[in-house]
């Protein structure tokens, strides 16, 4: 009703649409200064993904994280515990499709954090429409290490996703500079990045030049949609 407080405005101030490049890490000993040194490089998300820390630990890496986002006004993310999300002070928290339902995790976490829900066909995208989420990530696009087992979707699924969902989609699977114009040119305007950050001697530099071709790639993209609008 007119003159009530909008639930999703403290969420809408990350302004995720206009981000490119989101950070997911598991713990490691140089935890504070990777994240600080990808922040720099032009990450604009980031997300702790661990799995096998107990609960203490995980608060205070966690923790960590949410201070080095908080001094550089990014978001940051915890993945898979809500219950947790609010304690070490993140911003919002990433739920899979075995992970806690995200109606629970809203519960959970309330209205000013975000909620993130990966997808990995069309049909789960279409549950997640129907979801109080603010964001979904479409992918593996290739087989990867961090997701063993999982196929990868193409970068069909991701553009197809892209062009469906009313929220920002983030495409996940093998983001690297080399593959970002190909899977720009499939839609894609977000991107999640694992190993070319966390296997990088440089993150800074690694970071960087990622943010640098996903920049270009996405100008070019959506250059390319123009002229054949114009057309």
């Amino acid at each position: 009703m007119p003159g009530e407080p909008d639930p999703a405005a403290g969420r809408a101030r990350w302004r995720l649409d206009q981000r490119r490049l989101y950070l997911c890490t598991p713990d490691r000993p140089d935890l504070e200064r990777f994240v600080a040194a990808c922040i720099g490089g032009g990450v604009d998300v980031v997300q702790l993904r661990e799995k096998h820390l107990p609960d203490r630990e995980l608060v205070r890496r966690a923790s960590l994280v949410a201070r080095v986002c908080n001094d550089a006004g990014v978001p940051f993310v915890l993945n898979d515990r809500p219950d947790l999300a609010v304690v070490c002070g993140a911003d919002g928290v990433h739920v899979g499709q075995d992970d806690t339902p995200p109606h629970e995790a809203r519960l959970l976490v309330g209205d000013d954090l975000l909620v993130g829900r990966s997808t990995h066909a069309p049909d789960e995208l279409e549950r997640a429409l129907g979801e109080p989420v603010d964001y979904v990530s479409a992918g593996p696009v290739v087989p990867t290490p961090t997701k063993p087992g999982r196929p990868g979707t193409g970068a069909g699924y991701a553009g197809w996703a892209t062009g469906r969902a009313p929220c920002t989609v983030w495409v996940t699977g093998g983001v690297a500079p080399e593959t970002v114009g190909h899977l720009a040119a499939a839609g894609a305007r977000h991107f999640v990045v694992v190993r070319w950050l966390t296997e990088a001697g440089d993150p800074g530099a690694a970071a960087r030049a990622l943010r640098g071709a996903i920049d270009a790639a996405v100008s070019a993209a959506a250059g390319d949609g123009a002229a054949a609008g114009a057309g």
